[in-house]
């Protein structure tokens, strides 16, 4: 296990807002054979409206087949169908091979049709789920989906709430969106409210495979709900650039990192926004690191900033791992924002918001190849934002940008003994 904390600089301004970023690395312990992984209890919830027909909901079915071969004697397992209406194919079981081969039978005789009430069938898997975990049960349910919610709970808002909801009770929700017709913003705000993730499924022919990584996941998570802890002055507002829910109050704030699996790494980078001060004062923080049963590292790591002059703010070196790390996030949410724009026919603002950013980073970026390179990309995208981009692109740009944000893989994977990077 490794945690380590530190700033991209040391001096602030007292008579303007500096703002700073902390660096809070994390890699999870290994998992070990003698210490026996918690039991799975996980619901496949697959979208069966008219557009999954042919090859799409001929791969789901193979997909969940697939998964639930790997499952152990100690898990579980449900699967929910869902268009207009809701069928629960197999409800809660014990992950028996008798129950594995009366799965392959359910699932063939599952066919597409009707529309998409993806509220009440992802709800419905949340229940199966949620009526039997206990003790250090992983509580998981995995939604598959290629259209957009219209029948039934259509809100995000609500959406998300429910979503919210459920992770407090133990029912991670995660998410894949297949093919063009999806709502990117919705599955994935559904996923990160509910502690999961979010993946995109460009062809048909990735079903079996990314539902493969994200349950193998679950089965190798060695910490669960790891939380991210940061106390400092009430003044300083402290909020995280990683896509990660967080809860600020009287100068306590805590970053929801949620499971982690064998050996995953996080580079969880925190804005600090400080308040005016006086020449010569200091403002103190203390980031610790909490985890459900403290297999985490219980010693706080310190950090002071020094209010000084203006002189001694414009020569304090800067921490370029942490620089390219903030223009790295940075520019995935201008991208983020771009392409909503985009989808919205503002073209100008899309363009205005990839140029803005660009702008930002290259005053700081120096010589550093990789911070010109972030923002010579920008740039190129803005042009390509200022017209009409296909929806596939979008979301693919989207899913590329999302996972930056989340600290995932290219294909939404946690990364994994990641070699840091040689901020010279």
């Amino acid at each position: 296990m490794i945690f380590t904390v530190r700033a991209d600089r040391r001096f602030i301004r007292p008579g303007h807002r500096s703002k700073r970023h902390v660096l809070a690395s994390v890699t999870a312990p290994e998992q070990r054979q003698e210490h026996p992984r918690p039991p799975v209890n996980v619901a496949f919830v697959l979208d069966r409206s008219g557009s999954m027909s042919g090859q799409k909901i001929a791969l789901a079915r193979l997909a969940v087949n697939r998964a639930v071969q790997g499952l152990g004697p100690r898990d579980r397992f449900a699967v929910v169908a869902y268009d207009d209406q809701i069928e629960v194919l197999i409800e809660s079981t014990a992950a028996s091979d008798e129950a594995k081969r009366m799965v392959l039978g359910r699932l063939a005789a599952t066919d597409a049709r009707g529309s998409t009430d993806l509220a009440k069938g992802w709800l419905r898997g949340c229940e199966q789920v949620s009526t039997h975990l206990g003790g250090e049960t992983v509580g998981r349910c995995l939604l598959l989906t290629d259209g957009l919610a219209n029948v039934g709970i259509t809100d995000p808002v609500e959406l998300e709430h429910h979503a919210r909801e459920l992770r407090t009770r133990g029912v991670t929700t995660t998410t894949f969106g297949v093919g063009a017709d999806f709502d990117d913003a919705l599955l994935r705000g559904m996923a990160d409210a509910g502690g999961g993730n979010f993946y995109l499924i460009e062809h048909a022919a990735q079903i079996p495979d990314q539902l493969a990584s994200e349950l193998g996941e679950a089965l190798d998570i060695v910490v669960r709900d790891a939380v991210l802890e940061i106390e400092t002055d009430p003044r300083v507002h402290v909020e995280p650039l990683i896509w990660k829910q967080a809860e600020s109050h009287e100068g306590l704030t805590h970053v929801m990192l949620g499971d982690l699996v064998s050996s995953q790494m996080l580079d969880v980078v925190l804005r600090f926004g400080f308040p005016y001060g006086t020449l010569g004062g200091t403002v103190r923080a203390t980031v610790r690191l909490h985890d459900r049963h403290g297999l985490l590292p219980s010693a706080p790591e310190k950090l002071a900033f020094e209010y000084a002059s203006d002189e001694v703010n414009d020569t304090q070196p800067r921490d370029l791992e942490i620089d390219r790390l903030v223009a790295s996030l940075e520019a995935a949410k201008a991208r983020e924002a771009a392409i909503q724009y985009n989808r919205l026919g503002e073209y100008d603002q899309a363009e205005r918001r990839l140029e803005g950013v660009a702008r930002k980073i290259l005053a700081y970026a120096g010589n550093d190849p990789e911070l010109l390179s972030i923002a010579g990309e920008l740039q190129s995208e803005a042009g390509r934002f200022a017209r009409e981009v296909r929806e596939m692109d979008r979301k693919k740009l989207y899913f590329s940008a999302s996972n930056v944000a989340s600290m995932r893989g290219p294909q939404g994977q946690a990364i994994r003994n990641r070699p840091r990077q040689d901020p010279r």
